[in-house]
């Protein structure tokens, strides 16, 4: 489980391809305190070390993650924002984030607000993915490439977020153009609430 407060974006340093399956190798900060088999969330995506060198480390993703995620359109030299796993004594400043991207977003309007910025994402509407929860609400959570945001004007199949320059600096918000390929975790409450009401409806 993760807070969706990224601790630094961490550098892909190569990807190998073993059948249906991709091996990313990326180096941060702290690749000196992991261990094989710790959780890290990747763009919002929940990977395990499976590998370790002095400077680097090893995840490995499959197709499931590939296909419903931006994993699989990474290369080398990309920024990935990374996040460990949530110490359970410590303060939860973000939302709750399950490192479970749902889909994808593409960012479609990028704009200044005098020091800090509006994106906007959108997505595919689908009524039935909605009915259960995979949805945006003003001023409700969202996960965007594993940031925790608070969401602005949602529509059906958009939503806008503000970043604000520490944000923007220290996650690759900053390498976002408009057609940048996002991964989106809706709020895992929100799916929860909507799950109980469909029984009742």
């Amino acid at each position: 489980m993760f807070s969706g407060i990224i601790e630094e974006y961490a550098t892909v340093v190569a990807l190998e391809n073993e059948q249906e399956n991709v091996h990313l190798t990326l180096t941060c900060s702290f690749v000196g305190e992991l261990k094989t088999d710790q959780s890290i969330s990747h763009n919002g995506v929940c990977l395990t070390v499976v590998g370790l060198t002095e400077d680097t480390y090893t995840v490995t993703a499959m197709k499931e993650t590939l296909e419903r995620s931006n994993i699989g359109l990474l290369k080398a030299g990309d920024k990935v924002n990374v996040e460990r796993s949530m110490m359970m004594n410590g303060r939860l400043d973000g939302h709750i984030v399950q490192g479970h991207v749902d889909r994808t977003a593409v960012c479609t309007q990028i704009r200044d607000a005098e020091g800090s910025w509006y994106f906007t994402f959108n997505y595919p509407f689908d009524k039935d993915m909605a009915k259960r929860g995979y949805l945006t609400v003003d001023k409700g959570s969202v996960t965007v490439n594993g940031v925790s945001l608070t969401v602005c004007n949602p529509a059906d199949d958009s939503f806008e977020v503000a970043i604000i320059p520490y944000t923007y600096e220290h996650t690759n918000f900053h390498t976002f153009g408009v057609g940048s390929v996002v991964n989106i975790e809706f709020d895992i409450i929100g799916k929860y609430i909507s799950r109980i009401a469909s029984f009742n409806s």
